[in-house]
């Protein structure tokens, strides 16, 4: 069995884990990251693309803004498209400046992998059968398999950052967690296709036949949803059917807008919202999916995992730097404050956009009145503004 040892071990080398690697990397703390997948595989994923003013700082803050900044489209608005009429949310105006950046998750990914493999950070592909042991002690272990080999990699600290489906949440005891979780009875069909976005900003659009959103992934691409139930079949929609579907919840006014071009993806995301508590376990800290989900509506996901490593990289400076706990001791509750305020806005967002099967009573009255609150108030744009853009730190 082969040893090595690190200061931090973290698991999954997906935003969250590369992110604070990297950080750790440029206070001089030394970590390894170990990953199920290739690097082909990572860097291929297609996620989320729109980045709050926080996360596109906390970037440059890890030396890999450059790229973000050269090529991300920032973005000071969206626009609410209720039954055909378009509404636009000033989000410069409303905020005091601040706006998102629309830049894609892969991207993301490519740009933190790069740097951290140039700076000579390691980054261990294909680790196979990884299991966390002795968090309850001052020094945990990770298992893993790799080239065929048994391996342990010897820890003061782990971080968590390896999804939904990893390992490390898996591995705790059931008593040690509490599991907040809600299923939506929607989901979304998305394509990529090779198309010019119908907005300079992104539509969300609500339609008595169901939400849609219009995004782009880059400005030559058109990145673009439908609601539609959980158990679809891809096969079912064919591209026309589609585009035809895509203009009609755009309204007849802007159907225009949309231009037609190869699909290149096809996809259905299920919608679900799903938190643990707490965020830490012993010597193990939990981080990004691993540790919560949200529907994407409100595009927190990966912006939720950047705040999670910005909490868990100042508590570690302060542990290696000054010797101080205290920010290690409060990382869960300090995390989960801004998870949950994240996960709010993002089932409200869900819930207000999303037709949820009803056709005339009044749930679906009130979900239209709450729509019209929000498209004729300023201070009701000011809520949604402010947590768009996110929430400070």
């Amino acid at each position: 069995m082969a040893d090595k040892r690190t200061q931090v071990g973290i698991v999954g080398a997906g935003p969250a884990g590369l992110l604070l690697a990297q950080l750790l990397m440029a206070r001089g703390i030394d970590s390894v990251i170990l990953e199920q997948r290739d690097r082909a595989y990572v860097e291929g994923r297609i996620r989320a693309g729109v980045l709050e003013q926080g996360t596109v700082g906390l970037l440059a803050e890890a030396g890999v803004g450059a790229r973000v900044a050269a090529e991300g489209q920032a973005h000071g608005g969206i626009e609410i498209s209720l039954a055909g009429k378009r509404t636009r949310i000033d989000l410069e105006d409303l905020t005091s400046g601040k706006a998102v950046t629309v830049y894609g998750q892969t991207e993301v990914v490519k740009d933190l992998i790069q740097a951290r493999l140039a700076a000579g950070g390691e980054i261990v592909f294909e680790a196979g059968d990884v299991t966390p042991v002795d968090l309850d002690t001052n020094r945990p272990r990770l298992l893993y398999t790799h080239d065929g080999e048994t391996r342990e990699l010897h820890c003061d600290f782990i971080a968590g950052c390896d999804g939904y489906h990893g390992v490390c949440r898996a591995s705790l005891p059931g008593s040690a967690l509490k599991l907040y979780e809600r299923n939506y009875p929607y989901a979304w069909l998305g394509i990529l296709a090779e198309a010019p976005p119908p907005s300079e900003e992104l539509i969300y659009a609500s339609h008595p036949r169901g939400f849609a959103l219009f995004s782009m992934r880059p400005p030559t691409r058109s990145r673009l949803y439908l609601q539609c139930t959980p158990d679809t079949d891809l096969a079912d929609w064919p591209d026309a059917r589609v585009w035809d579907e895509l203009r009609a919840r755009l309204g007849p006014d802007d159907a225009d807008m949309l231009r037609e071009g190869p699909v290149l993806e096809k996809s259905i995301t299920p919608m679900r919202s799903f938190v643990a508590e707490p965020l830490r376990h012993g010597r193990l800290f939990l981080a990004g999916d691993a540790a919560h989900i949200v529907p994407p509506t409100g595009a927190k996901g990966l912006n939720l995992a950047a705040s999670d490593v910005r909490y868990l990289s100042w508590a570690l400076f302060d542990h290696y730097e000054n010797g101080d706990a205290h920010r290690l001791d409060s990382y869960s509750e300090t995390a989960l404050s801004r998870v949950w305020k994240a996960e709010r806005f993002s089932w409200w967002m869900t819930s207000m956009l999303h037709k949820s099967g009803e056709v005339d009573d009044f749930d679906a009255r009130i979900r239209i009145a709450e729509l019209e609150y929000l498209l004729s108030s300023r201070a009701a744009m000011t809520v949604l503004a402010e947590n768009y853009v996110g929430l400070p730190f």
